[in-house]
């Protein structure tokens, strides 16, 4: 009787346990069906496969394995062709005479690029109607209209008709202490426009501009910074500068495990001057088209600030930091005159390219003067002397074009 009783029980035991199985089977087969279903079939919730669905396409991985975020703008792959609603045209113009002659710089096309937009402007190219400027080493693609085609093979035509021929051009960048060498050569100058606050450009005969020249050296505030001539490709860039690095205290870092207690973090700040020109020529080789763009770095004074770096060995302990007072001056601007005149630019009252110290001394002994930032008035002279074999009488140093001449204080 015992047997039988225990026998029953067993077997009531294991029809619960079988009961409790099919449930749980039952709800894992309501899940995966809920999620994943044949093609064609319609789920019985929905918004819940919607809601999953996307949250796969935002997880999926592109081919480098990053992940792929849907789109929120509306794209579309358009019809197929460009617009012409303006009457756009396709030109792809012949740059190789010129660029297969430059060797200063490994993109020669750039330029070319460079000067259409400076005669065009950059939003006509990124607005109504559909622009395309495209340029390799040997083709210039564009895609506009009529009008600007005829503009952008106007300036192709300036570039290839020199083959890249190297021109002679004297540069000459000079301070002054004073601007009151106007008064005695207002006669000479003829103005030139000039957008930039404070700065101002004039025109002169190259005879006059040499009585000039040879006046300014006769002051004692004079005093020149680059080599009078450089050589640079027509249409090119070159770069003249006086550059140094001028090192300070820019902050400290704790380092309570280390003796003192702290780290000192330097920095380095360039101060000086760099002055990028880039010449282009007319067709008939009677006018130049020149960028001038100037920038100037100078460190006015270092501002010291104490710090306290207390440690357990030394409460009260101390450094200092210097804050660096700045003054930039910058200037880009473009030019054209005739080729037998010589250009003179005003920059004004700035800082000096070459930083000087601001304050006086005789004898060795500072004067008791205002500690005042230096300035002076800079004035570059730029005069086209043309080919390298028509410039006479001048010794070129083998330069390159878009190369940094750095000088030593």
């Amino acid at each position: 009787m015992l047997a039988r009783i225990t026998l029953a029980a067993v077997a009531f035991l294991l029809a619960i346990g079988q009961a409790f199985g099919q449930a749980a089977s039952s709800d894992s087969g309501d899940t995966t069906d809920s999620e994943w279903r044949p093609a064609g079939e319609q789920s019985a919730s929905p918004a819940p496969a919607d809601t999953k669905a996307a949250t796969r396409t935002d997880t999926a991985r592109t081919p480098d394995g990053a992940s792929a975020r849907q789109p929120i703008t509306q794209v579309s792959s358009g019809n197929g062709t460009l617009p012409n609603g303006h009457g756009q045209i396709w030109r792809e113009y012949d740059i190789s005479p010129y660029t297969l002659r430059v060797t200063s710089t490994r993109r020669p096309e750039q330029a070319i690029v460079d000067w259409i937009l400076r005669e065009t402007g950059y939003e006509v190219w990124h607005s109504e109607p559909l622009g395309i400027l495209s340029a390799t080493p040997r083709t210039l693609r564009v895609y506009h209209t009529p009008d600007m085609q005829s503009i952008v093979a106007d300036l192709v035509d300036r570039f290839v008709s020199s083959e890249a021929e190297s021109i002679t051009f004297s540069l000459r960048v000079v301070t002054i202490g004073r601007p009151d060498w106007r008064s005695r050569a207002q006669r000479l100058l003829r103005p030139v426009a000039v957008k930039t606050p404070g700065v101002s450009a004039w025109l002169l005969a190259r005879e006059d501009a040499a009585v000039l020249m040879a006046d300014l050296r006769r002051r004692n505030d004079y005093r020149e910074h680059s080599s009078p001539h450089i050589l640079v490709n027509n249409g090119q860039a070159t770069v003249v500068s006086a550059i140094r690095g001028r090192d300070y205290v820019r902050d400290v870092i704790l380092r309570p495990d280390a003796w003192p207690g702290f780290e000192v973090e330097p920095g380095q700040i360039d101060e000086g001057f760099s002055l990028e020109f880039s010449p282009l020529l007319s067709v008939d080789r009677r006018m130049v088209d020149a960028t001038i763009k100037c920038h100037i770095d100078q460190i006015e004074k270092m501002i010291p600030v104490t710090l306290e770096v207390p440690t357990t060995a030394a409460p009260r302990q101390r450094t200092k930091v210097e804050v660096p007072q700045m003054t930039h001056f910058r200037f880009h601007e473009r030019f054209r005159w005739p080729v037998g005149h010589v250009l003179l630019v005003g920059m004004g009252m700035v800082a000096p390219p070459v930083p000087v110290d601001s304050q006086p001394m005789v004898a060795g002994i500072p004067l008791p003067l205002p500690k005042t930032p230096p300035r002076a008035n800079l004035l570059v002279f730029v005069e086209a002397k043309g080919k390298m074999a028509q410039a006479a009488s001048v010794t070129l140093a083998p330069r390159r074009a878009g190369v940094v001449y750095r000088g030593r204080f």
